[in-house]
């Protein structure tokens, strides 16, 4: 299982409408899954995204491969990170 957190307008993909709730989605995980299926596969449009993409806490692009158990955090193309430097990217890309 993939637990993917949605944050900013981003949100709305999640079942919860809550704006308090944590905006948490729970998706099987299928081999061979990168960011970027797993977002089509979610129904996110890619031109939504920022470039502030998280594979388990590091920094990632749409390319970046996918494991089960994985955290992926995904940020709209309204929620810059000004310090993106600081995170490690996954995979040492």
């Amino acid at each position: 299982m993939i637990e993917v957190r949605l944050y900013g307008r981003l949100r709305r993909f999640a079942p919860e409408d809550d704006p308090c709730s944590a905006s948490i989605l729970f998706v099987p995980h299928r081999e061979g899954e990168t960011v970027g299926t797993l977002v089509e596969r979610i129904g996110i449009p890619a031109a939504e995204l920022g470039s502030n993409l998280f594979v388990s806490g590091c920094y990632a692009d749409l390319d970046t491969p996918v494991e089960d158990g994985d955290r992926i955090g995904l940020f709209p193309d309204d929620m810059s990170l000004l310090y993106k430097w600081y995170f490690r990217p996954k995979g040492g890309r």
